[in-house]
């Protein structure tokens, strides 16, 4: 794609740029057929950061390591409006209000003349999707660069204007003015004068200093939040398109099950219905969703029995038994040399069970297909990967299929896999109209990609100073991120066996991928809670103990953020104060979060009675919205911690509905305080996942300090830790 320049000095006249070749058709089809959607106004293409897919290791996406392919936009509206447009999609997360805000501050326009279009295929950049806290990290610094860039655009065009020279004008309210008369101005609007400027400077004008600041950096309330309240705002679910009908589909009664016969006469006799089938995909499409819903309970159908003799009981030898991928994460100094040095050597093995993401939206999909072009509403959290595999799917052009994310409902990392668009998309070719595929909730805990069951095994060693001199971390099928130490560990290696966290062939008896702060939150489990022992096996108190293992300046600043917020005094476990500490590094953003917990010994019911989560993200955009997802995970970790768990036996999945998988009620939230570590010299890093995933090993080690029992198995649940208590 050929990079386009502005020039120098622009008159009034001058609006059409070129090529450096002066050819003005060197534009590729996507950027003309954006320009043609966007209309009039100033357009600004940039590079934008993090294009990996979603499996770690992934590949980079268009665009990535060329910065003069432009693969994201930005434009200044003839009404002065300004809009960012992102591949990225709105989760609940609050990514809309922070884009906007750095738009606002960057632009020097209210925070009311600021849109964002979010997950269209059709005008927005190629982004390998949304996950990984990466949102604000990557795609923020440089949505702000071209915001930085649209300025000084404008402020060109006002010397012009205006005649002033540019050191002399200055932006506000969306206008550009004169220093000395302020009186003297130009709105945007003016200045753009409805003409279609396409740019990108070769001078990047400097991004305002943070001290400038009046935008970001203010608590600021969600812009999404009023549509959400009133019900105006539209998911995938809400998409009514004519002639649309509803599917719903045959379901096996097991993983692995497969279909032997289908008798479908008696479905077919449903006035309207419309029955199926498509290989093993059989459906009933109706105009209602209920009468499909009822419909396709008469089909008479006989599966043949899952192979798998998997459950609850047996998946962790099994875990260790099918590892045969095996990746040395991190490795330093000599394991050997560090158990010559260790006076002591404590070892211990942990375990996780499958969690579901249970999001408030189950998966959805609408496919409309005219011709040789396909639309797609879809709850995904990757536009861009539906876009490719539906194309692939029927045969479509790339271009020539269109996906839209409306706001998604939670995605957690489950919704990165799209079978219910595959499902739609199969159906809607066939029925040749639209087709909506809804899951149930039953359908949702089926199918979802779950959080992977995962064993650790842990040999560390201290010397006689206490100083943890060896750390031997084997990890199977958990995934590698943060699994690497934060303290400072002479001779260590983690091993991570397996692969990650999607899962290889014949390990798992389902799916299962990336849930929220994926491998991180039972990595940290694992070894937060492998610190809490060896502090208890030296004697000393978990905090002490942590701060004289540490040498990273930053993180020693956040645990004592986090200690002075606490106010009060570990002690060696078990104490009885129910008192517990978790910290980590998560891909760049430090925390440290400590937890006072009650404990029922009768019944095993733990009530977490207060979190405090001390955490350092950089700089901060939105300290409400930081807040907010501080406070959601802290909420949301309770559950993997204490309750949630996918019971499943040959291939069968026993948990179908919240009757049987417990999420945290309102009774369960303890007091949660939260202190932003301040940290401006630093880019913005992720926030949206890091304070869930210390949930784990903080709650684990309250309740070890609380009634002296080490829990080594996620989730915690009451009927564990009475018999932990009976063996004590």
């Amino acid at each position: 794609m050929t990079p386009v320049r502005i020039k120098p000095r622009i008159k009034d006249d001058e609006y059409a740029m070129s090529g450096p070749d002066g050819r003005g058709d060197e534009m590729s089809l996507e950027r003309r057929e954006f320009l043609k959607l966007a209309g009039g106004g100033l357009v600004v293409f940039f590079a934008a950061g993090d294009g990996l897919d979603a499996q770690e290791g992934g590949q980079r996406g268009q665009g990535q390591g060329y910065p003069d392919d432009p693969n994201a936009y930005l434009k200044v509206g003839t009404d002065g409006r300004v809009t960012g447009f992102s591949g990225k999609v709105e989760l609940g997360q609050g990514t809309l209000t922070a884009l906007q805000m750095m738009l606002a501050e960057e632009l020097d326009v209210p925070l009311a003349s600021v849109d964002m279009i979010m997950g269209d295929t059709a005008v927005c950049p190629y982004d390998g999707g949304t996950f990984g806290s990466r949102s604000i990290k990557y795609f923020g610094p440089a949505l702000r660069q071209a915001a930085a860039e649209a300025r000084g655009i404008l402020v060109r065009l006002a010397s012009t204007k205006l005649g002033a020279p540019e050191d002399a004008l200055a932006t506000k309210d969306g206008a550009v003015y004169v220093l000395k008369s302020p009186s003297k101005k130009a709105t945007y609007a003016d200045l753009i004068g409805g003409k279609k400027i396409e740019v990108r400077l070769d001078k990047k004008p400097p991004i305002k200093p943070i001290a400038a600041h009046t935008v970001t950096g203010k608590p600021t309330l969600r812009s999404d939040g009023p549509a959400k309240v009133t019900g105006e705002a539209k998911f995938s679910g809400d998409i009514r398109l004519p002639g649309m009908l509803y599917a719903a589909v045959l379901r096996p009664p097991a993983h692995g099950a497969k279909l032997k016969s289908a008798d479908t006469s008696a479905a077919e006799k449903v006035p309207g219905a419309r029955v199926v089938r498509d290989g093993d995909l059989v459906a009933v499409l109706h105009a209602k969703p209920d009468v499909a819903a009822e419909a396709v309970t008469l089909i008479k159908a006989e599966f043949e029995p899952s192979p798998s003799t998997l459950d609850n009981g047996n998946i962790f030898p099994h875990l260790k038994e099918v590892t045969a991928r095996t990746d040395v994460v991190i490795e330093s100094g000599n394991l050997d040399e560090g158990a010559k040095l260790a006076t002591k050597i404590v070892e211990k093995s942990y375990f996780a069970q499958y969690v579901a993401h249970a999001p408030s939206e189950p998966h959805t999909a609408v496919v409309r297909i005219d011709g040789d072009k396909a639309e797609v509403w879809a709850s995904t959290q990757s536009p861009f990967r539906v876009q490719q595999e539906i194309a692939k799917l029927l045969g479509l052009d790339v271009p020539n299929v269109r996906v839209r994310a409306p706001f998604v409902g939670g995605g957690f990392g489950g919704k990165n896999a799209g079978a219910q668009i595959v499902e739609a998309a199969r159906l809607a070719k066939i029925a040749g109209k639209p087709v909506q595929v809804a899951w149930s909730r039953k359908e949702e805990f089926f199918y979802d990609t779950f959080r992977p069951a995962a064993t650790y095994d842990i040999r560390s060693g201290l010397d006689a100073q206490n100083r943890i001199v060896l750390w031997d971390y084997k990890n199977y099928h958990a995934g590698s991120r943060s699994s690497q130490p934060v303290y400072d560990i002479p001779h260590k290696r983690v091993t991570g066996y397996g692969g990650g966290f999607g899962g290889a062939e014949g390990v798992h008896p389902f799916g299962t991928g990336a849930w929220r702060g994926p491998g991180s939150n039972t990595n940290i489990f694992a070894t937060e809670s492998h610190i809490d022992l060896m502090a208890e096996t030296a004697g000393m108190d978990p905090l002490s103990f942590r701060l004289a293992n540490l040498t990273d300046a930053r993180m020693k600043k956040v645990v004592q953020a986090a200690a002075d917020k606490f106010g009060h005094t570990f002690a060696k476990a078990p104490s009885g104060h129910g008192y517990g500490i978790a910290i980590t590094d998560y891909l760049g953003t430090y925390l440290a979060t400590m937890a006072e917990v009650a404990v029922d010994k009768a019944s095993g019911h733990v009530q977490v009675l207060r979190v405090i989560c001390a955490q350092d993200t950089g700089e901060v955009i939105n300290p409400e919205g930081a807040r907010m997802q501080i406070e959601g995970c802290i909420t949301m970790g309770l559950g993997y911690c204490l309750t949630e768990e996918i019971r499943f036996k040959d291939g069968a999945v026993l948990t179908e509905n919240y009757d049987t998988y417990e999420l945290p009620r309102m009774s369960w939230l303890p007091k949660i305080e939260v202190v932003l570590v301040d940290n401006p010299d630093l880019a913005p890093q992720g926030c949206g996942e890091p304070a869930i995933t210390v949930m784990g090993a903080v709650v684990a080690n309250a309740v070890n300090d609380a009634i002296g029992v080490r829990m080594d198995m996620l989730p915690m649940t009451a009927a564990r830790i009475k018999e932990a208590l009976a063996k004590k």
